[in-house]
């Protein structure tokens, strides 16, 4: 891999729990290094949508753990990594 767009590609699945959680929407890169921080993941049943806000899943680099040709495999407590994110998408 070797654009951050090919991870739009990618289908992601939490191995905590076994549930498909979407296709990236975008990223999050620390400027200073250069390094992918975490994938954004919007949220399902955007809730909070009817007020202009919308959830997403904020996965940091350190939980996802394989990265396949059609898959992203991440560990992760989903109620720790919901938050509003208004990122460049």
């Amino acid at each position: 891999m070797n654009r951050t767009s090919d991870f739009r590609q990618k289908e992601v699945i939490n191995i905590s729990d076994g549930r498909r959680l979407g296709f990236v929407c975008d990223v999050e890169i620390n400027l200073e290094t250069g390094k992918l921080d975490a994938i954004v993941i919007p949220a399902e049943g955007r809730l909070f949508s009817f007020f202009g806000k919308d959830n997403y899943y904020v996965i940091p680099w350190s939980k996802i753990k394989k990265i396949g040709e059609d898959i992203i495999l991440v560990e992760f407590d989903e109620r720790d990594m919901r938050r509003d994110y208004r990122g460049s998408y």
